[in-house]
């Protein structure tokens, strides 16, 4: 059977797979630092704004990046696009008949459950950024909601960029205690889907490896190269 190298992953879907994982990990360890902080000797209200300051700049990154390749995926190459093409019952099946007679059917881009899994992806990455802007803008009123935030809170008279986080001089008891429910849903939002997150992460790796060792020899490299060696004809050509 011959064997074919195709160029699937361009270098910018590269660049954002490699950052998003950067940004991931780093968001997650801050958060789990913040979420521990007093049981590790961290304590005041500095470290505390201190430490949401950091997440949230790194949380500037990653939204960035994950914006553009958002955009990007309109305009992409074919393989490197987000999914223009839905994954249609019969698609799935032929590739779980293919896989239940022991072949080991190969696509240059994702197979029909892979691209099920970036559209999941991508809507929760999309759901953390969007809750994440929120919180930042809740908790320490950063853009792009921050200035929204000090001004519905602030009391009567007072100029909205007086407040600061964690003090309630110049705040709005009453406009407080209204905000405090959409805050916590927004939080809570977050959280868990990061705690999703973290699970697909784990299940995206060992997929991954899955595939490498018994399926496709290659598919981790080509994330690096961005190429991809097909032996015959690939159900995606």
């Amino acid at each position: 059977m011959s064997s074919k190298v195709h160029k699937v992953w361009d270098l910018p879907r590269r660049i954002f797979h490699w950052l998003n994982v950067i940004f991931v990990f780093a968001l997650i360890a801050l958060g789990l630092l913040m979420m521990n902080k007093a049981s590790l000797g961290i304590t005041g209200t500095d470290a505390k704004i201190g430490l949401k300051k950091l997440h949230v700049f790194i949380g500037y990154g990653f939204t960035l990046n994950l914006i553009i390749r958002l955009l990007w995926g309109w305009c992409a190459p074919r393989h490197s696009a987000l999914i223009r093409k839905r994954v249609t019952l019969t698609e799935i099946s032929h590739y779980q008949a293919q896989k239940a007679e022991g072949n080991q059917p190969q696509y240059i881009g994702h197979t029909p459950l892979g691209r099920i899994s970036v559209v999941i992806m991508f809507v929760l990455l999309s759901t953390i950024m969007i809750t994440g802007l929120v919180r930042a803008g809740t908790d320490i009123y950063y853009p792009p909601f921050g200035s929204t935030v000090q001004t519905f809170i602030a009391e009567r008279g007072e100029m909205p960029s007086k407040i600061r986080p964690y003090d309630a001089t110049f705040v709005d008891s009453a406009a407080m205690e209204q905000l405090k429910p959409f805050k916590s849903l927004m939080g809570n939002v977050h959280r868990y889907s990061v705690y999703l997150l973290m699970l697909l992460i784990v299940m995206h790796i060992l997929a991954a490896i899955k595939t490498e060792v018994k399926q496709h020899p290659g598919i981790i490299s080509a994330m690096f190269s961005g190429n991809k060696l097909i032996e015959g004809k690939a159900e995606d050509e």
